[in-house]
């Protein structure tokens, strides 16, 4: 159990072994099947998720009924409604799970114990932030700027396992474009031969 967090912690984080035990007996562990709310629209973000195995996704739904993915979480990725978690607001967004999932759930208390506990977990926690605030950034730009067939190859690059794993609406909703445009963009790139 918890053993890809472990390892996570470990390797990416560079957790000094003797706080490794403790932050990983800090957290729970839980399993999502295929379709099952981690979060639904209006409640308070308890927990911001470690994807143990598995995929989940972040989206909101428009007034008019479209869904509006805005992240995917495969494993050894993090996903959560910062606004709900920080602020204790209730949550404009939904998660879900894409595939049956196994989830780290790591709480407010877990963050602030493990930054005091290990500096080396506070330098990368505020890595992964800073990280996390840098892919907004280019996505809000990509969004805005980028045709469609940018914005895919930008999706591939991010997610290189994920066209595979994910039906084709839901690329298009991330990419924020419609599934026959996405169609039009990976038949053009399979006509130039285009190897990711």
């Amino acid at each position: 159990m918890k053993e890809a967090f472990y390892q996570y912690l470990s390797e990416k984080a560079m957790v000094h072994p003797e706080h490794l035990s403790a932050l990983v007996d800090a957290v729970t562990e839980r399993e999502f099947k295929k379709s099952e709310m981690l979060l639904r629209l209006g409640q308070v973000c308890e927990h911001t998720f470690f994807i143990e195995q598995g995929l989940t996704r972040l989206y909101s739904i428009s007034e008019e009924g479209v869904e509006h993915i805005l992240q995917f979480a495969p494993e050894n990725w993090f996903i959560s409604e910062r606004s709900s978690v920080y602020f204790h607001q209730a949550s404009m967004l939904f998660i879900d799970a894409i595939e049956d999932s196994k989830v780290v759930l790591l709480d407010r208390d877990f963050i602030e114990m493990a930054t005091a506990l290990s500096p080396e977990f506070r330098t990368y926690n505020e890595y992964i932030l800073q990280n996390h605030i840098r892919h907004l950034q280019n996505r809000i730009h990509l969004l805005i700027g980028s045709d469609a067939r940018n914005r895919y190859l930008d999706f591939i690059r991010l997610y290189p396992d994920l066209s595979l794993r994910v039906p084709q609406w839901m690329i298009a909703s991330y990419l924020g474009i419609t599934p026959e445009s996405l169609s039009r963009v990976r038949k053009e790139l399979a006509r130039q031969n285009y190897q990711p």
